[in-house]
């Protein structure tokens, strides 16, 4: 919690925080929703005489949770209602029961997250700075992946099994990623066979106006990518063996010689997609890419950059489930299921803004930083364990410098191959032929028919 308000008091790591600070989290969490509220903060939730859980307590209390270590919800909440009365000793509205907490954080949790979320995404875009952008373009990785669930009657039926042979109910996950600082931007999840192009169509709108998509092969799609442009965004993405591209179709009289069309045959009623195909070597391999940006705006250079830093969306995935320990979660019904995973996710959000901020701030590339050492610096805080008065400015200089080890590797990071570990071929070359005769025939009625542009 102190590491939330910027501060660390003399003495007691638990002594009230004072002025602005004690508010900064409430800052940083609280803000409304725009055309929710005209109020103050959460003003918009029904207040109940006698209520043990404030609204703002409520999500506190989900954050602390998130970033502790408990093998339990039960443990966990006991450990952050210890932090939450510490923090706000004069404050009555903290209820001393998970079952009571978690009984009133469900009926607003949609709304809270709504309002929590919006908020971050602001922090973020606002204290970017120069690493808004990386290769002068706003990009965003796009990337999903399953959550373990406990296996009850409860969880199966709601969740599905949806991975290897055996496995128990799992959750997919599918994460919109800042590649300017490396931090998730947006998030939509739900049961383990749910679609991570329908959740991305559900998250466009949450992207800035003029935002670049970067994604793997399973996000190419003629009406995918047809409502991505629809929306003004522009993307990345590789593509493989399982489409297939058509040249010389004759729809536009200049093009050049990487230029490509997707139509395929039950889209024929209406236009193509003229897209841009390029062609990288990495290794002894080759990658192919699909952009509608032209040379002048995406260089093959910048291309490859951006498409290598995609990767840092899988290093995301890693932190939450192998470094914060969320890969399982504990819940055992699937609301409180849902709700631990999406209070994990803000969780790591916020824990990332704290680090990132001050590294921005030095100069520092936010792609440095080091989810585990802003946890290791952030959990002996919360567990009391610290009584360094290091002071304001002393924890800013913690925070900025979490930072991933700089150390060269002398030898390859390649683990065993372990027997039941998945071994995916790299996508082949997409298929590209010539339009036909009768593909140019009808791409030419078409266009006489289709209003001009």
């Amino acid at each position: 919690m102190l590491v939330l308000a910027g501060h660390y008091q003399q003495g007691d790591p638990y002594e009230t925080l004072k002025d602005e600070r004690s508010e900064e989290l409430s800052s940083l969490v609280g803000r409304r929703h725009e055309g929710i509220s005209a109020g103050p903060p959460f003003s918009f939730f029904a207040k109940t005489p006698g209520l043990r859980w404030a609204a703002r307590m409520l999500v506190f209390a989900a954050i602390l949770m998130s970033w502790d270590e408990g093998a339990t919800q039960v443990g966990r909440f006991t450990h952050a209602r210890k932090a939450l009365t510490a923090m706000f000793p004069t404050r009555r509205s903290v209820g001393k029961t998970y079952q009571g907490f978690i009984k009133r954080l469900l009926p607003l949790g949609e709304r809270l997250l709504e309002t929590v979320t919006f908020h971050l995404r602001g922090v973020l875009e606002q204290m970017a700075g120069p690493f808004g952008t990386r290769e002068g373009l706003a990009a965003f990785a796009i990337d999903g992946s399953r959550i373990e669930c406990p296996r009850t009657k409860a969880n199966e039926a709601a969740f599905g099994h949806a991975g290897k042979k055996g496995c128990g109910p799992q959750m997919w996950l599918t994460t919109l990623w800042h590649m300017g600082t490396g931090l998730p931007w947006a998030w939509k999840q739900g049961r383990s066979d749910d679609c991570e192009r329908h959740h991305l169509r559900q998250m466009l709108h949450l992207l800035p106006a003029v935002a670049l998509l970067v994604g793997d092969a399973g996000f190419v799609g003629y009406e995918l990518l047809r409502e991505i442009l629809a929306s003004g965004r522009s993307f990345l993405v590789r593509v493989g063996g399982n489409i297939q591209l058509l040249k010389e179709l004759g729809w536009v009289k200049r093009y050049g010689p990487d230029t490509v069309f997707l139509w395929p045959p039950k889209h024929r009623g209406q236009a193509p997609l003229i897209l841009r195909l390029i062609e990288l070597q990495r290794g002894d391999q080759k990658v192919y890419l699909l952009t509608n940006l032209s040379a002048e705006s995406l260089m093959d250079r910048q291309a490859g950059a951006l498409y290598s830093m995609r990767w840092g969306v899988e290093v995301f995935y890693r932190s939450l489930k192998q470094t914060l320990e969320h890969r399982t979660m504990r819940s055992r019904a699937p609301a409180q299921a849902q709700a631990e995973l999406a209070w994990s996710l803000v969780g790591l959000q916020l824990m990332g803004l704290m680090s990132v901020r001050e590294m921005i701030a030095r100069g520092v590339d936010p792609l440095g930083w080091s989810v585990a050492a802003t946890r290791d610096l952030i959990r002996p805080a919360l567990h009391g364990c610290g009584h360094h008065p290091l002071g304001a400015q002393g924890w800013k200089n913690r925070l900025a410098a979490c930072l991933k080890d700089r150390y060269v590797r002398t030898n390859s990071k390649t683990s065993r191959d372990w027997p039941d570990r998945k071994h995916e071929r790299p996508p082949g070359p997409p298929k590209i032929r010539v339009a036909s005769e009768k593909e140019l025939r009808r791409a030419q009625e078409l266009h006489a028919k289709l209003p001009a542009a």
